[in-house]
């Protein structure tokens, strides 16, 4: 696919604070019928979801057994969710926020623009208590076939949107770098939301004082946040797709048009992803580290989305075929 042209701005990226030595637990791999489970996510029995490169939807059984392929969206879906009344919220980036039928595997548009504007890479997707969903679009000018292009260009135009259960959609965060993972604090007082390129996360009221404020909980990260989720006891989980690029983020403030040169060199010369398996738990008021861990697998890496089930913790990825997981237990710090 021809690269699209960019138009890179000058940008100061944040620095890099580190985080506490995390451990490196044994990984058991699980290979999906495709590349790219991108996000992962678990229902009320127990059963595991994820969407393929392909735009294939596969449910995997608790017990271990062969996965099913369920619905194909024809886009890319990236994160999933499971709504309150058992269907699989999707956010595909060519087709928007999509709505699975479990049973039928009938896929209904919930979203398909903001403001008159076609959705372009709607990224993660949640769900509050009282119904309302929540949904973050990385970038409003490319697809996800094209994620580098936005980080290369440094301009804020991800966001944060609210469905209420009228229908209507309302942006409750702009000018985001690269809005990615979102997900709900355990008592509902705020969503967490990531920015990928910003490498923080920050916190958007619903109630209280504060509400309809943004605040900080994790910045200066080391590494760059994707998809999140909430833990059993609180915890905010952030899947860390790469470590911050030196290399890359020294072109940042520098004249633009380096950035242009860059981004037009082969494919071989471009700054490649380390496939780790990284993955952080945050504490939700603090915003300390509270578990983790970081280490590297033959088969897996680059983990972008992850849900604890089970004793578990499930990760997705990008870059390989399969899902995997760890034993939650040996996560702790």
């Amino acid at each position: 696919m021809p690269k699209p042209r960019i138009n890179p701005v000058r940008w100061q990226p944040p620095p890099v604070d580190p985080l506490p030595h995390l451990p490196a637990p044994a990984i058991t791999v699980v290979p999906v019928p495709g590349n790219g489970p991108e996000d992962v996510v678990v229902d009320a029995a127990g059963r595991l979801w994820t969407g393929l490169e392909d735009g294939r939807i596969v449910r995997l059984p608790a017990d271990g057994g062969e996965p099913t392929v369920v619905a194909d969206t024809g886009g890319r879906p990236l994160g999933l969710h499971v709504a309150r009344d058992g269907r699989v919220l999707v956010c595909d980036s060519h087709r928007g926020l999509l709505a699975l039928d479990p049973a039928s595997g009938a896929l209904d548009v919930l979203v398909e623009s903001v403001g008159g504007r076609r959705l372009k890479f709607c990224s993660n997707v949640t769900e509050t208590a009282d119904g309302t969903i929540y949904f973050t679009e990385s970038t409003s000018d490319f697809h996800f076939e094209h994620y580098t292009a936005p980080i290369v260009e440094a301009r804020a135009t991800g966001g944060l949107y609210r469905l209420g259960t009228d229908g209507t959609v309302t942006t409750l965060a702009d000018g985001l770098y690269f809005a990615n993972g979102v997900t709900p604090t355990a008592d509902g007082s705020a969503l967490v939301f990531a920015e990928t390129q910003a490498r923080r996360l920050s916190k958007f009221w619903l109630t209280g004082p504060r509400a309809g404020s943004v605040t900080p909980l994790a910045v200066h990260l080391p590494g760059m946040p994707d998809n999140l989720s909430t833990g059993a006891d609180g915890r905010i989980w952030a899947a860390l797709v790469a470590e911050a690029n030196p290399a890359l983020e020294s072109l940042f403030p520098r004249a633009p048009i380096i950035r242009k040169v860059v981004w037009r060199l082969p494919e071989r010369l471009q700054p490649k992803i380390k496939p780790e398996i990284w993955a952080v738990a945050f504490d939700p008021d603090s915003g300390a580290a509270v578990a983790g861990l970081r280490t590297t697998h033959p088969d897996f890496g680059s983990a972008t989305g992850l849900v604890e089930a089970a004793g578990r913790l499930w990760l997705g990825t990008i870059s390989f075929p399969a899902v995997a997981s760890v034993d939650l237990a040996a996560t702790s710090l």
